[in-house]
């Protein structure tokens, strides 16, 4: 079983007027709706945030506020290695079949090729149960992270709920949907019912302006804002991103803010989705579902469906906090032990000594961040007394890294190349330090014994860093390697 399954939710603060009992004991989630205490009403001027209007389509009302608990109906139900304990309370409930085989999505992602015997008894009762129930939305061993390949395989659109047994489901806010993680006795309650209670969180702005400067990557906008605001600074939030500086920020950097933001405590995150979205996934939409003619009328068409559904905020709503930032005026930022918001400027730990280099996971383990290692791996050697471990966040990166020739440059940098997947990121898995190692990583949390080692360390940092940091066998500057 994955380490992060049986990882505390941090952004899951206990419900008002809803016990800590067993999932079998809980009451209807209606009665739960009728004696939850209401917000105040906001007057008719006020506009709504990102978090009311989805979970008011979610939950098949007319409008919900900050503080309401509804019964949302998700669009997509996510779980991975974890599905086989899911399963086991689902069956606990004494109910036979899954409500919405279609709506549920399954990945084997956390430790890939199985690395003991306990490992793939698991998988095998996952597929075991994913024929019993129908599943078609299932990616076995070595397809990738399931954050990346539900993004791929277009099943999460704008405007949609998507509840995820696992942390980092606030991923899914870079394509302009609502998706938060949820404990597994939730899920198996999703399985049954098809529905769950959530409370309608506040909202936060982020207001991101300007440009990021060469050599600065959207992880290190992530890094300052959580070293600012701290790693609870937005508990149980909706935190929204708007600003200059997203739109110009390419799809593969935008998908690093919402996934970091599980580290800043929110409930979710948000990005705005604007146009290149919409052909993103109407691209992906077109090539799964083997449509006919793949002209570009038909992408339009499909554009023209996905633009529909997305929501956004309307200009007067209400927020509990605003942040502005400039993009321009950031520079290269680093998280240091044993705390992700421990974050410091690249200048200030440079020359710490590095054992491991990481790059990968559902951070930054897509094209773009392969492309800016190798840059810096081309035609240089790994550091002598220092290892590099590379693993693509899914196949179809992987397979467009060998096309590009990234892997040859890694292989003959002396970087190891992992099975797409999570890797060492939780630390059962193809690369765990020994004690008293260093770690500098692309991963999004460096707590103590994240990566299976509790007397270890761990750096977070982007790729191009980590990169420069496996060649100098010490954290260092890309431009100086």
């Amino acid at each position: 079983m994955s380490q992060l399954a049986n990882e505390p939710m941090t952004n899951l603060p206990k419900m008002p007027n809803v016990p800590n009992v067993p999932m079998s004991q809980i009451p209807n989630p209606k009665s739960q709706i009728q004696n939850a205490p209401l917000a105040s009403r906001p007057s008719p001027l006020t506009g709504k945030t990102f978090a009311e209007k989805a979970l008011a389509r979610a939950s098949g009302q007319r409008e919900v506020v900050a503080g309401q608990i509804v019964d949302a109906a998700p669009d997509v139900a996510l779980s991975h290695d974890n599905t086989a304990a899911i399963a086991r309370i689902f069956r606990a409930l004494g109910v036979a079949r899954v409500k919405y085989p279609e709506r549920l999505a399954i990945a084997l992602d956390h430790a890939v090729p199985a690395p003991t015997t306990q490992h793939a008894q698991n998988h095998a009762e996952i597929r075991q149960f994913v024929e019993e129930q129908a599943i078609e939305n299932f990616f076995d061993v070595g397809r990738g992270i399931c954050h990346q390949v539900v993004s791929e395989q277009a099943l999460v659109l704008p405007g949609q709920l998507i509840l995820g047994a696992d942390s980092h489901t606030t991923h899914y806010g870079w394509l302009g949907a609502f998706g938060a993680g949820i404990g597994r006795s939730e899920m198996a309650a999703i399985w049954a019912t098809g529905e769950l209670w959530l409370r309608v969180p506040e909202s936060i702005k982020i207001i991101v302006d300007g440009e990021l400067p060469r050599g600065v990557t959207s992880k290190d906008l992530c890094l300052k804002i959580i070293g600012d605001l701290g790693a609870d600074g937005g508990l149980y939030a909706s935190v929204e991103f708007h600003g200059s500086a997203i739109s110009k920020m390419s799809l593969e950097s935008r998908v690093v803010i919402p996934n970091m933001m599980a580290e800043f405590g929110v409930k979710n995150a948000w990005l705005p989705p604007d146009d290149a979205v919409f052909e993103w996934l109407a691209e992906r939409q077109v090539k799964r579902q083997k449509a006919k003619g793949k002209s570009k009328s038909e992408i339009e068409n499909r554009k023209s469906k996905i633009r529909a559904g997305a929501l956004y905020p309307d200009y007067n709503a209400t927020y509990s906090a605003i942040h502005r930032y400039d993009a321009s005026q950031l520079e290269p930022f680093v998280a240091c032990p044993h705390r992700v918001d421990n974050v410091k400027p690249l200048s200030a730990v440079r020359g710490t000594r590095v054992h491991q280099a990481f790059i990968g996971t559902c951070t930054n383990g897509r094209i773009e961040d392969l492309a800016a290692a190798a840059e810096i791996l081309r035609g240089k050697k790994i550091a002598r007394g220092t290892r590099l471990i590379i693993i693509p966040a899914s196949s179809q990166i992987l397979s467009e890294a060998m096309a590009r020739g990234y892997i040859q440059t890694f292989v003959e940098a002396g970087a190891v190349i992992g099975v797409p997947g999570c890797g060492p990121c939780m630390g059962n898995h193809l690369g765990v330090p020994a004690p008293g190692e260093v770690t500098i990583s692309t991963a999004n949390r460096n707590f103590r014994g994240r990566m299976g080692t509790r007397d270890s360390e761990i750096y977070l940092a982007s790729p191009a860093v980590v990169a420069a940091s496996a060649v100098a066998g010490v954290i260092a500057e890309p431009r100086e390697v």
